[in-house]
């Protein structure tokens, strides 16, 4: 019999990929995802790991296909949101995704932002960006939707002196700088251009 729990991860994808490996340690296979709800069934301890990616700027066809091509690898793959919008009909502009994922609907990426990837555990680390380089684009794919939030919450912070638009500014200038020193570390590892 299977087991549920409820849990949100906001766009934590590292802390989201360490929960499910600790449930799949417990013996806990992921069978099904929503909102809140994470649905298991049993299965040999540490016998699976996860790995969580962002998606969200990508247009539904190429999720989709980025899905599909995992998939052909071997891996199963769940869409996940990264928000807890309950609402239909809800339409999203994202000016920092790619061409094709800057408007979102339900029709489209909005609330399948993420994409839980899992394998079988063979013992190596569970890495879906191998190369220095991928890892870089990754990360800069990362970088912009936190450079977007950044450049329209500080005017809003001091414009408006409004202290929540503050703490967003905030937020998102923690994540560009984290994006930033990951860049820097791959840079220095392998004289990657930036």
């Amino acid at each position: 019999m299977g087991e549920k729990r409820y849990r949100y991860f906001a766009g934590l994808t590292g802390a989201q990929a360490r929960w499910l490996d600790k449930m799949a340690d417990q013996g806990l296979r992921l069978v099904r995802t929503e909102k809140l709800l994470y649905e298991f069934e049993p299965c040999g301890p540490g016998q699976y790991r996860y790995c969580v990616e962002f998606v969200g700027h990508k247009s539904r066809q190429d999720a989709e296909e980025y899905a599909r091509f995992l998939e052909e690898c071997g891996y199963r793959v769940f869409f996940k949101n990264i928000n807890l919008n309950w609402n239909v009909g809800k339409t999203v502009a994202r000016p920092w995704a790619d061409p094709g994922g800057r408007i979102a609907s339900n029709a489209t990426t909005f609330n399948r932002e993420l994409l839980i990837v899992e394998k079988e555990n063979d013992g190596t680390p569970f890495q879906l960006h191998t190369t220095r380089e991928d890892q870089a684009d990754y990360y800069r794919t990362l970088r912009r939707p936190a450079l977007y939030l950044f450049a329209v919450m500080t005017p809003m912070a001091v414009l408006l002196r409004s202290w929540a638009a503050g703490v967003f500014a905030l937020a998102a200038l923690a994540m560009l700088a984290w994006y930033q020193v990951a860049l820097a570390r791959l840079k220095k590892q392998g004289g990657l251009e930036e």
